[in-house]
């Protein structure tokens, strides 16, 4: 990592998706009905920097809004409330080259490497297309560039021809990252990147990974609710629950005694061999709906140490040692 300045800051970041009233319910309105519009807090005042050159773990429940945020970062949804801020300038206010040239600075590489990938379109121009609309490449050179594109990912350049569909799942997302690599970034957002892949094939797309990490100098803000993966990978991770970062600290601290009560309770699940004859047990209770998230602390509900002012206050995100934030009203002094 270096310097001072975060690659990457969100400051405050919220999205809603908000289902609007259809025609069928005003009418009902009209008539005495009470439907309201419905709003999914799907991310929810979440603040966050990433280093140049780290690999920042983003890990939690289905549905706790961690591949939302990694939209946003990634500028596949804008924010409802709140700041991107990428190298020191706030993506919003960017406009024309500057904010092109930001956004291509951030790939996504998507879980399901095949509703991702064009079916109508040949692995050459799925590659080629991009850096040829963006200038970035001279359109005599892009056949050359697709092929060194393909070799670094693994691939032979001899099946630039063929279609997605002839290619197998793990094949096929090496092309998803040849794809995101095409348009030179400085940073990868990885949504679930192998968890629809065979676990044997899991360690050869994590070992590829590594390796462009090293190769190209690579930030990875890497999203996968497989803790053992993300122990390996990150060297921070953070912890989402229903909206909000409830912990982040680097890796082997998380790991070794993690602050919040959610995060220990994901943590003592891990598979570990001097464990094997515990009994599962998984979080106890469901993750509330982000249609109506619980009042004070979104884990109060669920967690065992829960107080009145749990019910009723917000906990803050606040540094308990360098580098290691918990929202968790445990945490103030006298609690």
């Amino acid at each position: 990592m270096t310097g001072e300045q975060p690659l990457l800051r969100l400051e405050g970041v919220s999205k809603r998706f908000t289902k609007h009233l259809d025609a069928a319910e005003k009418l009902v309105n009209l008539v005495g009905g009470r439907r309201r519009e419905e709003v999914v807090h799907a991310v929810d005042d979440v603040s966050l920097d990433v280093r140049e050159g780290e690999v920042v773990g983003l890990v939690g429940e289905s549905g706790c809004g961690k591949s939302t945020l990694g939209r946003v970062v990634a500028g596949v949804h804008q924010p409802s409330d709140g700041k991107v801020i990428w190298r020191g300038k706030n993506v919003a206010g960017l406009s024309g080259a500057a904010r092109r040239d930001a956004l291509l600075k951030i790939q996504m590489i998507f879980q399901d490497p095949m509703s991702s990938l064009n079916p109508r379109m040949r692995v050459a121009d799925i590659i080629g297309e991009a850096p040829r609309v963006h200038g970035l490449v001279p359109a005599a050179e892009i056949p050359a560039y697709v092929d060194e594109m393909l070799q670094r990912v693994g691939l032979d350049p001899a099946y630039k021809t063929r279609y997605p569909h002839q290619f197998s799942g793990g094949q096929r997302q090496r092309i998803g990252i040849a794809r995101a690599l095409a348009v030179k970034p400085d940073f990868l957002v990885c949504d679930e990147s192998i968890a629809a892949l065979d676990v044997s094939i899991q360690a050869q797309v994590l070992n590829l990974f590594m390796d462009l990490r090293t190769d190209l100098g690579l930030t990875y803000l890497f999203i996968s609710h497989d803790l053992g993966v993300v122990e390996h990978l990150s060297d921070r991770v953070v912890i989402m629950y229903l909206g909000r970062v409830v912990e982040s600290a680097p890796t082997e601290a998380l790991f070794s005694g993690p602050n919040h009560p959610y995060a220990r309770a994901l943590l003592d699940e891990v598979p570990r061999i001097d464990r094997r004859k515990r009994e599962f047990q998984p979080v106890k209770g469901e993750i509330p709906s982000p249609l109506s998230p619980p009042s004070g602390c979104h884990f109060h509900p669920r967690c065992p140490h829960a107080t009145a002012r749990c019910r009723e206050e917000v906990p803050r995100l606040r540094e308990i040692a360098p580098g290691w934030t918990s929202a968790c009203h445990l945490n103030d002094a006298g609690a």
